[in-house]
C-alpha cells in the first residue's frame, strides 16, 4: 500500500487539536507537526481517530433480515465509526457457545466495512462455555438482569453471576450488564394506554436501574471482577457509580447518544421509533447524564444500535407495548452526540468519549489514538457544519430511526479504515476493508 499524507490545522494528537501531517499506510508511519510538501490539505476540518462504538446489535447470523454485517458496517463508516463491538444477541444462535461464535465469524466474512469485535453472552447454565469463548477472542461478556426481548437469551440471577464472575476476573475481561430489575409492584396501566410514551416511561422506572446497579456494584466488590454498566439512563444511579469509582472498584459505565439528544417531554405518542430499554427519560435527567460525561462518572458514549423490521417496530400501529425496543442509530454516534454535547463541553473534552475511552475499555493498544504505529483508522469531519438527516442518507438496512429529520452537528467528509478510504462524499468507496478485532490472551 502506498503511503498517504494528510494535513489539517486541527488534528487530534497528544490529547489536543493542533496542526499536523499524518503519514500512513495500514498503520501510522510518521507524524509531523507542520505542513509537509505534497500532502492532502484538509484545511480546518478535524482529523481524529476513527470513532469506536462498543455497543451494537448486528443480528447476523439468524436475524440478518433485521440488519447484517454488510449494512451495519457501511452505516458505521458513513458516520465516522471505524470499529464496532457486536453484542451476542439478537443473532441466532445467540453467542453463548464457541460453536455459535464460530458461526458468527463465518457469517461476517467478506462483510466487514469497518473493524468488528465481539462479545460473548452469559445466560443461565453456560458458565462452563466462557473459557472457550474467552480463548476464542471475545472482548467481554454480556448479560441481562431482566428479560432481553429474545427468549433464547434469558436473564441471569445472582447465582449465575457468582458462578461466572470469578472466571472473568481471572482473565481480566469485563462483564457488561443490562441493569434493570423488574418489580411486579409497578402500577402504570401501560396495557390500557399502549401508544402513550409517558405510560411506557412509567413502566420502566429509574428505580429498576438504580437497584440493578446497586446489585452489580456489590458483586463487583465481592468478586473483584470488572463490571461495565451499559446504556445508563437513570441519573439517580450516578452517585452510586461515582462512589464505586471513588472506592477503586473495577466499574465503568456508558450512556447512549439517544439519552443525550432526545428527551421524554418531546416524544409524541404512538411513535415507536423512540422505544428503547431503558427508556429515554426527562430533560432534567438527561442533563445530568451530560454532566456525568464531563466529570468522568460516565466513561464514554455508544449507540446500542438495535434495529428491527417495520412490522416488529409496529411502525403502522404506534403500539409501544408490542413494538420492538431498540433505536437504530449506528450511523449517528459522532454527530448526534456532538449535537447534544456541544453546548456543555469542548471538542477536546468530547473527542475522547468516542475514541480513546472506548478503546481503553476494549483493551485495544492499536485503536483510539493518532500515534506512531497505531492502526490508520481516521474520520475527517467538520464539527461546525450541520446536516438534517434524510432517509436517503441512511446506510443501515431499514430507514427507521428517530434521527431522520433531525439536524445533527457535524458532517463526515471521509472515513479511513486500516489506511483505506471506505466512505467519502456520501458514498461507500471501498468495501471489506475492516478486520476482526479478536482479543489476544497473554502468553
Amino acid at each position: 500500500m502506498e503511503e498517504r499524507k494528510i494535513y489539517s490545522q486541527r488534528v487530534w494528537v497528544q490529547n489536543k487539536l493542533q496542526p499536523a501531517t499524518v503519514c500512513f499506510n495500514k498503520t501510522i508511519t510518521a507524524i509531523h507537526f507542520e505542513k509537509l510538501d505534497d500532502v492532502e490539505d484538509f484545511g480546518n476540518q478535524l482529523i481524529i481517530p476513527g470513532v469506536i462504538d462498543v455497543h451494537v446489535h448486528v443480528n447476523e447470523p439468524g436475524r440478518t433480515l433485521w440488519e447484517g454485517f454488510d449494512s451495519a458496517t457501511q452505516a458505521a463508516a458513513a458516520g465516522g465509526t471505524t470499529t464496532i463491538i457486536d453484542m451476542p444477541l439478537n443473532a441466532s444462535p445467540v453467542t453463548t457457545t464457541q460453536s455459535a461464535f464460530e458461526q458468527k465469524l463465518t457469517a461476517s466474512q467478506g462483510k466487514l466495512n469497518v473493524n468488528v469485535g465481539f462479545y460473548a453472552g452469559l445466560i443461565p447454565g453456560n458458565a462452563s462455555h466462557l473459557e472457550a469463548l474467552i480463548n476464542a477472542g471475545v472482548v467481554g461478556v454480556k448479560c441481562f438482569l431482566t428479560h432481553s426481548g429474545i427468549d433464547e437469551f434469558p436473564n441471569v440471577t445472582e447465582k449465575d453471576l457468582d458462578e461466572a464472575m470469578p472466571i472473568l476476573a481471572k482473565h481480566n475481561l469485563p462483564l457488561l450488564v443490562h441493569c434493570e430489575l423488574y418489580d411486579m409492584e409497578i402500577a402504570c396501566d401501560f396495557e390500557n394506554h399502549p401508544s402513550s410514551y409517558q405510560h411506557y416511561l412509567a413502566s420502566r422506572p429509574k428505580q429498576w436501574e438504580n437497584a440493578a446497579i446497586a446489585l452489580m456494584i456489590r458483586l463487583c466488590r465481592k468478586h473483584q471482577c470488572a463490571v461495565h454498566i451499559v446504556h445508563v439512563s437513570s441519573a439517580e444511579a450516578l452517585h452510586q457509580i461515582a462512589a464505586a469509582k471513588e472506592e477503586g472498584l473495577l466499574l465503568t459505565a456508558e450512556t447512549c447518544s439517544q439519552y443525550l439528544y432526545f428527551n421524554a417531554e418531546d416524544i409524541p405518542d404512538a411513535q415507536s421509533i423512540y422505544k428503547c430499554a431503558p427508556p429515554i427519560r426527562e430533560l432534567a435527567n438527561n442533563a445530568q447524564l451530560k454532566q456525568a460525561l464531563s466529570t468522568g462518572i460516565l466513561d464514554f458514549i455508544t449507540t446500542d444500535h438495535s434495529p428491527a423490521p417495520p412490522n416488529l417496530k409496529e411502525m403502522e400501529t404506534g403500539n409501544l407495548l408490542k413494538a420492538w425496543g431498540g433505536i437504530a442509530g449506528i450511523q449517528f454516534l459522532l454527530t448526534a452526540s456532538w449535537a447534544a454535547l456541544k453546548n456543555s463541553m469542548s471538542l477536546e473534552q468530547f473527542i475522547p468519549l468516542v475514541t480513546s475511552h472506548p478503546a481503553r475499555f476494549i483493551q485495544s493498544d492499536t485503536k483510539g489514538e493518532i500515534a506512531l504505529g497505531k492502526d490508520a483508522d481516521f474520520v475527517i469531519w467538520n464539527p461546525d457544519q450541520t446536516q438534517t438527516i434524510e432517509a436517503a442518507d441512511i446506510f443501515f438496512r431499514y430507514k427507521i430511526s428517530p434521527y431522520i429529520a433531525q439536524t445533527l452537528q457535524g458532517v463526515v467528509i471521509e472515513t479511513i479504515v486500516n489506511g483505506e478510504t471506505v466512505f467519502q462524499d456520501k458514498l461507500i468507496k471501498n468495501k471489506n476493508k475492516g478486520q476482526w478485532l479478536l482479543k489476544k490472551l497473554p502468553k
